[in-house]
């Protein structure tokens, strides 16, 4: 009988790669991204082992979202003292920090344990169409088609 495998983090080769996010849709957008991050496109994918790629995003300025949640939905965190809860809505975040935007939305979607946070140091995301990451050689994500 063969034996399932399993992946080792040794032998894994991860690639590097770039997601345009101009035009896209931020929840599905996000979704890509953490199949991605997760390793979940790769035929040795093992739940309790990080065989994701690297992602660069780019252009995250350029997102976009459905209906009134640009100005109804809302980021909240919290300073730590009473009273500290400070809240931001998706208008203004994007405008302050488009890619807090973004890994907010891919945190949602990844595991809230030590292998997640592992995964998400993994997503780099960047306003414009620049990044520093060219020494890696990223290779463009083509699999997502802008939806109109």
């Amino acid at each position: 009988m063969k034996k399932t495998y399993s992946a080792k983090p040794l032998e894994l080769e991860r690639k590097w790669l770039v997601v345009d996010a101009k035009g896209q849709t931020l929840g599905r957008l996000a979704t890509v991204v953490a199949t991605l991050l997760r390793g979940k496109h790769k035929p040795e994918f093992t739940p309790h082992v990080d065989t994701g790629d690297f992602v660069v995003v780019i252009n995250a300025k350029d997102v976009v979202v459905t209906g009134k949640k640009t100005t109804d939905k809302k980021y909240y965190r919290n300073t730590g003292y009473p009273g500290g809860l400070r809240v931001i809505n998706f208008q203004d975040l994007l405008a302050k920090s488009p890619a807090k935007v973004i890994e907010a939305a891919v945190w949602g979607m990844i595991p809230h344990t030590r292998l997640g946070r592992d995964q998400i140091r993994k997503l780099h995301v960047y306003a414009d169409d620049q990044h520093p990451h060219t020494a890696q050689k990223p290779e463009l994500y083509r699999e997502l088609e802008v939806v109109k």
